[in-house]
């Protein structure tokens, strides 16, 4: 089937090529006709070229610009596969088939990860080249009689020819052969790049009534599953994600709306000394006041926010709200030293980003190190953007403290962590539970410690839950702790009341950021 497409693809171009030669010679054609015409048969023959003549050159064109059109509308002009619209049509016409023969067949749904950044890494031409080749790549992975189309900028479907049996064993097979056939790099003009895919599929066993669009809803809706998890990943549909989808989307419908009814506020957990135990600052953290399910963690609501282009003003939204906090807490007496406020990598190349806090600082008039910005260790993993380099070091250079977030999730090296002006790496919290019983683990956090000692790092633990992790925490040389076991994360007005409890239960003698004497 692919080689009579590919046939069907070049007598299409030829058919092109000819109406376009047929419409550029009619204005000399004709007229050259009906002069031969004259010539030869005197008035009568000029008569009937003129009166006949163009009737058949005029269908002939009709029918050249018809082939056209139908190759516009089957044919990717970038790519030479198909369209969306050609392939479903195709893919229709291989569905009759499954009832008459007892057969089945699977729908794929792919997309390159991370394209966005590619085309903006390395331009228009370079992305179009990167989905030439992917193109030619899927179709030498594929079968005589299997289609594949291009379905969006970054985005392709395949269907498989119909077969007697097919698993999801066997579509996870194929699907790990698409991924296999992008692996090797793509040769451009400066350099070669790297590109994977994430895939999900649709078996037609797995519908009632499979219909081409039914399967590639379908297969879109198992990439999508895929995609959530992370890039290069696989994941076969199934009859509960059309239940997960609807829910999704009336989550996704509410979210698009709910920076603008402000219902996202700014929560925040207390950090605390381990040697004073005083309170030296807090994290902000995202919550999302539903008016009907109450209160929503950010991993309900991040994605969507992320998927709508609203991660910008969620940024802003947290920077306004925590230094509105700072200064409030001033103002009740309560010198807290600092609040610390998460950035997406997405955000940390935002080319406005430095400004931005410049003016929240200067309008809520406050020092720039009660602000620290919290950046995720795999954002720095490997080798970091420059963009984000750039907007780091010019944040720290108004004096903010960077955080390196998550510490032992990302494989960052040491030499990209030096990179940035990090002042404190905060240790995830799968390297603290446990960690008042388990060797192994104590041994890593004073790994970690001794490392950030040697390197002029503070140490924060995330993740304490009860008083025997503190304090081991403490006797291994951690800085500062935070978790469920210190304080859960609480609204504004909660922070007022925890901290002049906390604030009695420590001593009268330490006043919070303040060190005893």
């Amino acid at each position: 089937m692919q080689s009579r497409l590919d046939s069907l693809s070049s007598s299409l171009r030829a058919f092109w090529t000819r109406e376009t030669a047929l419409r550029r010679a009619l204005p000399v054609l004709i007229p050259a006709i009906c002069l031969g015409a004259w010539y030869a048969f005197g008035e009568i023959g000029l008569l009937i070229c003129v009166f006949f003549l163009p009737l058949p050159l005029l269908i002939a064109a009709s029918v050249f610009s018809g082939t056209k059109r139908r190759f516009r509308a089957e044919i990717d002009g970038l790519t030479g596969l198909l369209t969306p619209a050609g392939f479903e049509h195709r893919m229709q016409e291989k569905l009759v088939t499954l009832d008459e023969d007892g057969q089945t067949t699977a729908c794929f749904a792919l997309k390159i990860d991370n394209f966005a950044r590619l085309r903006e890494n390395h331009g228009d031409q370079a992305a179009e080249e990167v989905l030439r080749y992917v193109a030619d790549r899927l179709k030498s992975a594929l079968r005589n009689g299997d289609l594949v189309a291009r379905a969006g900028d970054a985005a392709f479907t395949v269907a498989l020819e119909p077969v007697s049996h097919i698993d999801v064993d066997s579509g996870v097979q194929m699907a790990t052969r698409f991924q296999t056939a992008l692996e090797e790099p793509i040769p451009l003009q400066m350099a070669s790049i790297y590109v994977s895919c994430s895939v999900g599929f649709c078996l037609s066993s797995r519908l009632n009534r499979p219909s081409a669009t039914a399967m590639i809803q379908a297969a879109d809706m198992a990439l999508h599953e895929a995609q959530l998890t992370g890039d290069s990943n696989i994941r076969a549909y199934s009859t509960d994600m059309g239940r997960k989808v609807i829910s999704r989307r009336k989550t996704q419908s509410e979210a698009a709306r709910t920076l603008q009814r402000d219902q996202i506020r700014a929560w925040f957990q207390p950090q605390v000394s381990t040697d004073t135990g005083l309170v030296t600052g807090f994290e902000a953290l995202a919550r999302w006041e539903h008016p009907e399910r109450g209160i929503l963690a950010p991993i309900q609501f991040l994605d969507v926010l992320h998927q709508t282009g609203q991660m910008g003003q969620l940024a802003d939204l947290m920077l306004r709200q925590s230094l509105d906090a700072v200064r409030a807490w001033d103002d009740a007496g309560f010198k807290v030293p600092m609040v610390g406020v998460n950035f997406a990598g997405e955000e940390l190349r935002s080319p406005t980003l430095v400004e931005r806090i410049q003016w929240e600082l200067d309008r809520t008039e406050l020092d720039a190190s009660r602000l620290g910005i919290e950046v995720l260790e795999s954002v720095v993993a490997g080798t970091p953007d420059d963009m984000v380099v750039r907007n780091v070091e010019a944040i720290s250079a108004l004096g903010c403290s960077i955080d390196l977030d998550d510490f032992g999730t990302g494989h960052a090296s040491i030499s990209s962590i030096r990179r940035l002006p990090v002042k404190r790496i905060k240790i995830d919290r799968s390297f603290v539970t446990n960690i008042d019983r388990d060797p192994e683990q104590q041994r890593m956090i004073a790994a970690i410690v001794t490392m950030a000692e040697r390197l002029g790092l503070e140490t924060l633990a995330e993740g304490v839950e009860n008083p025997s992790e503190h304090t081991m925490l403490a006797q291994l040389g951690c800085s500062h702790v935070q978790g469920f076991g210190i304080a859960r994360p609480m609204p504004f007005h909660e922070t007022l009341k925890w901290m002049t409890a906390h604030q009695e239960k420590i001593g009268p003698a330490l006043k919070i950021g303040n060190k005893p004497s």
